[in-house]
Formats: structure tokens, C-alpha cells, sequence
């Protein structure tokens, strides 16, 4: 950021009154920009025994397979955000249950909190959108492990195929860090 939407004066980095870290600050009209975190939004799409996924027609992980997901836009909530881009990217309608809430992963060092709802497929009568080369059910000895675009989707995933043995979905929470180049992801609440 260079200058102020507001009034086009330049902008200048500063810790305001009041603040604890840096952010960019108009002098002229005195507002502050702040600047937080993106949501994504998506779902577990599951009909029976198998989960809706989808393979990536865009970077980044072009060819790899991911559940539906995506930026969540302004004027719309986590959950109606999840239906949308399932929608948009696997063509697919979803029953959602008031338990859906499955998992919140937060990202610190990108800047993102995911967040996943678990839904049944409300028929089979989907198709890859734009986003994605193909969408397709897979029962757990099926999914491509190898192929799984994203740490968060494997994550839930895993602990989805683990609650289905005992029929219990609690809704975690994770932190996923980076250091020295290896993933570490942390189970910071289950409920």
C-alpha cells in the first residue's frame, strides 16, 4: 500500500496509539488500514461410505485433488460461502446438518483460517466446474493419498475416515507452522 484510498495522501508504516504492531496509517485523515487474515471456506461432500472430491484445473497444485473450497467473498457467511464453492467447483448441492462445523485450521505464516463443514451430498447429479479437471467419489481405500493437494484436506480427511469407525465428528481446531522447511500441524482443540 502506497497511498490512501480516502484521500491520496502516501501512506506511512507506524505502530498507532493504541496498537501493538505495524500498520499502515494516513496522517492526512488519520485512518488506519488494517490488514487480516483470508477465510477459506469449503466442504466434506459425503454420499454413504465416500467423500465428493475434486481435481485442481488452476494453480496452485494444478492436477491434484482437493474437497471443494475457497476464498469466502464479503457479504456472505462461512457456511454459505462452503455451499457456493462446492457448487462452483464439483457442481454439487449439499444437505447441511446444524453439526456441520468439522474442522478450523489457521495458517499463520500465509494469513489464512480454514475452515471445513461436513455435508451429505443432496444427490448425485454433480460436475467439475471450472476450477477443477474432474469431481469424483472415493471411498477411503480409494482416495490418492499421494495426490491430495493441501496439508489442511489431508488433515481432515484422515480424522473424517477415523470418526466414522465409532460414528463421533468432533470439531477440531489446528495450527499448521513451517520451520526449516518441514510441516508441523497441532492439534489445539477437539470438542
Amino acid at each position: 500500500m502506497n497511498y490512501c484510498q480516502y484521500c491520496a495522501a502516501p501512506l506511512v508504516l507506524k505502530i498507532p496509539e493504541g496498537e501493538d504492531r505495524e500498520r499502515y496509517c494516513c496522517e492526512e485523515c488519520d485512518t488506519v488500514f488494517y490488514q487480516n487474515p483470508k477465510n477459506v471456506v469449503g466442504t466434506l461432500p459425503v454420499y454413504q461410505d465416500k467423500v465428493l472430491l475434486c481435481r485442481r484445473a488452476i494453480e496452485p497444485r494444478y492436477g491434484k485433488w482437493t474437497l471443494p473450497a475457497g476464498f469466502m467473498e464479503n457479504g456472505e457467511t462461512c457456511i454459505e460461502g462452503a455451499i457456493r464453492e462446492t457448487a462452483e467447483e464439483a457442481g454439487a448441492k449439499v444437505h447441511v446438518k446444524e453439526d456441520s462445523l468439522y474442522t478450523l485450521t489457521s495458517y499463520k505464516h500465509i494469513n489464512q483460517v480454514h475452515f471445513y463443514f461436513r455435508v451429505e451430498l443432496a444427490s448425485l447429479d454433480f460436475a467439475p466446474g471450472i476450477e477443477s479437471l474432474e469431481a469424483r467419489l472415493f471411498r477411503e481405500s480409494e482416495i490418492p493419498w499421494d495426490h491430495i493437494a493441501f496439508t489442511v484436506v489431508n488433515i481432515t480427511l484422515k480424522h473424517y475416515f477415523k470418526d466414522c469407525k465409532n460414528q463421533h465428528f468432533p470439531v477440531r481446531m489446528f495450527d499448521v507452522t513451517y520451520s526449516n522447511k518441514k510441516i508441523k500441524r497441532t492439534l489445539v482443540s477437539e470438542s
